[in-house]
């Protein structure tokens, strides 16, 4: 039998299904580090894509949407801090500090200190 032909009891159809208890598999073999970090990093991507820091920055720019990207960035990175050290843990602050300082200055009206986006979490940042 080819791999093109329907096995029994299938619907016919010539495409797969995802294999759930395969990818269910692969996502217990990833160290929480690693999940934490790339979600940080899409989150940082995102937030500076939203701020106008990507080619054709303007086009894209969305502050509102960008301050949910940072807060949601700040509360990750704080709340793991401690759980995957500060090897990682100290350059996801940097570059949440980097775009905390980018939406402010992309700002018409800044926030006051202490109210920016994730400042709740992290404080008040000054560059």
């Amino acid at each position: 039998m080819s791999d093109a032909t329907p096995s029994a009891g299938s619907s016919g159809s010539s495409e797969a299904g995802p294999d759930f208890d395969s990818m269910t598999r692969d996502i217990a073999d990833v160290p929480a580090v690693e999940v934490i970090t790339t979600v940080a990093v899409h989150l940082m991507s995102s937030a500076a894509v939203n701020l106008g820091l990507a080619e054709e920055g303007d086009q894209h720019k969305d502050l509102d949407e960008a301050r949910k990207l940072i807060t949601a960035l700040a509360g990750l990175v704080t709340a793991s801090a401690t759980e995957i050290s500060n090897f990682h843990a100290g350059p996801l602050r940097d570059g949440l500090k980097s775009l905390q300082l980018a939406f402010r200055e992309a700002s018409v009206v800044p926030d006051e200190p202490g109210q920016g986006p994730g400042e709740k979490y992290t404080g008040p940042v000054f560059g």
